[in-house]
């Protein structure tokens, strides 16, 4: 597999760790790295703020340049990455604006591939049984927070490759590396982001929220795409555990440190020792937590050998009454999720046919109703777009 690489503007600097895990991890995979000669950059936080043909422009230059290479980009800061795939967006959709833009750049531009972020490289490209297979070090008795942050999957017609309330993908590469990823209710929400420079009160508490679920959760640590994300959750952590009276010491990782150290590298190797929360002694500390979790889960497995006994000796309610109980549940859980009864009677329809759904969202009820909210009118929406599309599809 062969990607143009573009390293923004932090990759060589204020993310430097993830820069070196990135070019790691594509080495040990087998993945072929062009980096997008004199490259440019992307516009990121600025430039949608100043010109609107100037924040397209930015990140068509570097894409048209892998273009001409035929290659898809790959875009490891999630700032860049989304500037770059609203960049495809626009130009696809619009004759004229692909015209400005290749007026503005000097060069031609059809927007002809794609930019990709590393949980898509990972998890869709590359693969996931494909990663399995280069796991040598695995990280079984880690149990991560997953943290996406604002720009990986959202707005979903820009980005569209995950759920952008309860994203799954990179929960799915740590699994595959042999970590238990934490279920919490914090994993889209926002760390602040540039606000840790013009408003940083502001930005300490939006992070120490998320530091806070995280822990609560179980996490032992926190993993991310972001540089902008892992500035605030590493770097900052200090000053919010001064400011809070608290302690949290939660490492916090790139996703690419993770994979590369799984799939056989040294932690130094990849940056981890430049953190400022302290990284490597996670790893040596987890042959023992492997084997706590080991004999955990099999006195849990006796206890429930022992409930499922209990359980068969007790007379089995009829399958009819099944259904209508299960009615009842997802109705009671949806009228504690609205107040207005149609949404509720809704979405309790979807969650009947859904119950893995159901399941979570029962569980983010119970750490974040505001959340909870969210996740319910995504599920609302996307059910009215497929009923739209459905009507559409029959009149034609």
């Amino acid at each position: 597999m062969r990607l143009a690489y573009y390293p923004g503007c932090s990759l060589d600097a204020t993310s430097i760790e993830y820069g070196m895990s990135t070019h790691r991890m594509a080495k040990l995979l087998g993945i072929d790295l062009w980096e997008i000669p004199d490259w440019n950059c992307c516009g990121a936080s600025s430039a949608h703020q100043t010109n609107h043909l100037l924040a397209i422009s930015l990140p068509a230059r570097n894409l048209a340049i892998a273009e001409k290479e035929g290659l898809d980009t790959l875009a490891p800061c999630a700032a860049c990455y989304n500037r770059m795939r609203a960049t495809e967006y626009e130009v696809r959709a619009s004759a004229k604006t692909r015209s400005q833009v290749e007026e503005a750049i000097g060069m031609p531009f059809q927007a002809t591939q794609n930019s990709v972020s590393v949980l898509e490289l990972l998890a869709e490209r590359y693969g996931l049984d494909n990663l399995a297979s280069k796991v040598t070090k695995p990280l079984k008795g880690m149990t991560p927070a997953c943290y996406y942050g604002c720009l990986l999957v959202r707005p979903v017609a820009i980005t569209g490759f995950d759920d952008p309330e309860d994203p799954q993908s990179m929960d799915n590469i740590m699994k595959t590396l042999g970590a238990s990823p934490v279920d919490w209710a914090f994993k889209t929400e926002c760390c602040g982001a540039g606000l840790g420079v013009t408003q940083t009160d502001i930005c300490l508490e939006m992070t120490y929220r998320i530091l806070k679920n995280a822990k609560e959760m179980g996490a032992d640590s926190i993993v991310t795409a972001c540089p902008v994300c892992h500035l605030n959750l590493d770097m900052r952590q200090k000053a919010i555990e001064k400011k809070y009276q608290t302690e949290f010491n939660l490492p916090v990782y790139y996703v690419t440190e993770l994979v590369a150290i799984a799939c056989g590298d040294e932690p130094p190797t990849v940056g981890t020792n430049r953190h400022f929360v302290e990284a490597n002694a996670i790893f040596r500390q987890l042959p023992a937590k492997a084997k706590a979790m080991e004999e955990a889960a099999a006195q849990a497995a006796s206890k429930k050998g022992k409930g499922a006994a209990k359980a068969k000796a007790d007379k089995a309610p009829a399958k009819s009454e099944e259904p209508a109980a299960s009615e009842d549940a997802n109705l009671a859980l949806a009228k504690k999720v609205y107040d207005d009864e149609a949404k509720a009677a809704q979405l309790a329809e979807i969650l009947v046919q859904e119950p893995a759904r159901a399941a979570k969202l029962e569980e983010i009820l119970e750490q974040d109703k505001g959340k909870a909210l969210k996740v319910a009118d995504a599920l609302l929406a996307k059910k009215a777009k497929e009923k739209s599309a459905g009507e559409e599809g029959n009149k034609a």
